[in-house]
């Protein structure tokens, strides 16, 4: 695939070789939009890769934030996942079941918090049952580890930063929803969100950077893409979304191709459609 930085996939054939090495740790990141009616938790419990743990971003975040799965602090973060039994000497390797949407912010979480060894798997669950590999059901237990986190702020912006660039626009922004959201025409999943997108941002829907079965598309593929999309890629990046999900789909396709670090807008549409005093464009 010749991505600049290809440590950031790892096959399933690469994953088969090192399913039982005690420095890696596989985690189930998948997260469902609520309109699906899907628990991932209880998907997790009844089909998992081997050995893998559940990284449910709704627990690992700030519970005393309303908004959905926004990030823990730095010390909630390591307490977390040191629990799960993860140190920093790990290699972690992230999927979720529909082969790429969200375990990409579980990879950008870990990144955020000072964690670079971290890959995707490629192709996610289904590329692993489509080769054959067995799968487990039931919890998975590790003894507990020590994980130092600490903040990198740059790859995370807040409301605060996004209503600043809507005048200055300094940074490119980058929306991965659907074109039909961006546009408002379609409505948004979550109740009570106001339609269309953040002023100034450029549409680039997540979908597109991958294949049909959720893979990502080759390097010269992703950069022809990004090149017709007519952006002043030249600017800082930020990525939003619904929820700052599918936007690390945008900061992870960037990190691979070696155009740029991508922050995201944590608090992505289900924060800005839901406030009134944030400014959106339509069409």
């Amino acid at each position: 695939m010749d991505y600049v930085n290809g440590d950031a996939l790892v096959t399933v054939e690469w994953l088969t070789e090192h399913l039982n090495d005690p420095s890696v740790v596989i985690l189930d990141g998948t997260s469902h939009l609520p309109t699906t009616g899907r628990d991932g938790d209880a998907e997790f419990l009844d089909k998992h890769i081997p050995g893998a743990l559940r990284f449910n971003i709704d627990l690992v975040s700030d519970k005393s934030n309303p908004l959905p799965h926004m990030l823990p602090s730095a010390e909630f973060f390591g307490e977390s996942v040191g629990a799960m039994g993860i140190s920093n000497k790990h290699r972690i390797v992230v999927y979720d079941v529909y082969g790429l949407q969200s375990a990409a912010r579980t990879w950008w979480m870990f990144r955020v918090f000072g964690h670079s060894n971290v890959a995707v798997l490629h192709g996610g669950l289904p590329a692993w049952e489509a080769a054959g590999h067995s799968i487990e059901s039931g919890p998975t237990q590790r003894s507990s580890a020590a994980f130092a986190a600490v903040l990198n702020a740059g790859l995370v912006r807040s409301v605060e930063d996004i209503l600043t660039n809507v005048d200055s626009r300094a940074e490119l922004m980058m929306d991965a929803r659907a074109a039909g959201r961006f546009t408002g025409q379609d409505p948004e999943p979550r109740a009570g969100m106001r339609s269309g997108h953040i002023p100034g941002s450029l549409s680039l829907p997540f979908t597109q950077l991958l294949n049909p079965d959720r893979t990502f598309l080759p390097a010269d593929a992703l950069n022809a893409l990004l090149d017709d999309t007519g952006g002043d890629f030249s600017k800082p990046l930020v990525a939003s979304c619904g929820s700052g999900v599918t936007a690390c789909v945008i900061a992870l396709a960037f990190h691979l191709v070696g155009r740029g670090e991508v922050a995201v807008y944590d608090g992505s549409w289900a924060e800005w459609g839901a406030r009134q005093d944030t400014p959106i464009e339509s069409g």
